[in-house]
């Protein structure tokens, strides 16, 4: 018998199923999506090799920013890796299917920024699926801290800079936790539902629900002709 996990691991386990079951909701959504022309803002490879077997680098590009090694590993499995700004999108008006994105429109900075970004996704993709937590879920999942996002912005600011779960679980190099904390603080900015909705006023959202609490939200449009 295999020894017991840790609860780190555990962690990092749980995350992974979260991903997995969202892309497979994805496929289920989007049932002929290997022949659909997609584009995935903010992406990389590693969520799309959650679709076993599907070789999707055929047919996804990655709309990205300039990142050498990632950009590498995308073009080693078929990718292609377009360098861009998800508020002003190099593409023209639907020239894709689909635009899927997965935890980036929270990232992108102010409400302004927000919906320049949502009506980029809308005018480049005849359909989309944009997923992003909830902002009333009790824990904040890039820090995987409970209520921390919930708090004043000097409250906030304090404690993250001191503790977080994601600092204790990921162990990171102090460069990079000073960069992800001061992210986090200036620029993440998490929506509600009603958010979600008035920026995708067209779409269906659908609520991703763990342990009968909403954990994160998907803005869902098909494909129109």
């Amino acid at each position: 018998m295999g020894a017991e996990m840790s609860l780190p691991e555990r962690l990092v386990g749980l995350q992974r199923s979260f991903r997995v079951r969202r892309m497979r909701r994805f496929s289920a959504t989007f049932p002929a999506w290997k022949g659909l022309r997609i584009l995935d803002v903010g992406g990389t490879p590693e969520i799309w090799s959650l679709l076993a077997g599907t070789e999707a680098g055929r047919q996804v590009v990655l709309c990205n920013m300039p990142r050498a090694d990632e950009s590498r590993a995308a073009a080693a499995q078929g990718f292609v890796w377009v360098h861009g700004d998800g508020r002003h999108l190099p593409f023209a008006d639907r020239a894709f299917d689909v635009v899927f994105s997965n935890s980036v429109i929270e990232h992108v900075g102010d409400s302004e920024a927000q919906r320049q970004f949502a009506a980029e996704v809308a005018r480049t993709g005849c359909g989309y699926w944009v997923q992003t937590p909830n902002r009333y879920f009790p824990v904040e999942m890039h820090l995987l801290t409970p209520l921390v996002h919930l708090m004043p912005q000097t409250w906030r600011a304090f404690i993250v800079r001191r503790f977080t779960v994601w600092q204790w679980l990921h162990r990171p190099a102090e460069d990079q936790k000073r960069f992800y904390i001061e992210h986090f603080i200036a620029d993440i900015r998490l929506l509600s539902a009603v958010e979600l909705q008035r920026l995708f006023p067209d779409a269906v959202i659908i609520r991703e629900r763990f342990l009968f609490l909403t954990k994160s939200l998907i803005a869902w449009r098909p494909p129109s002709a």
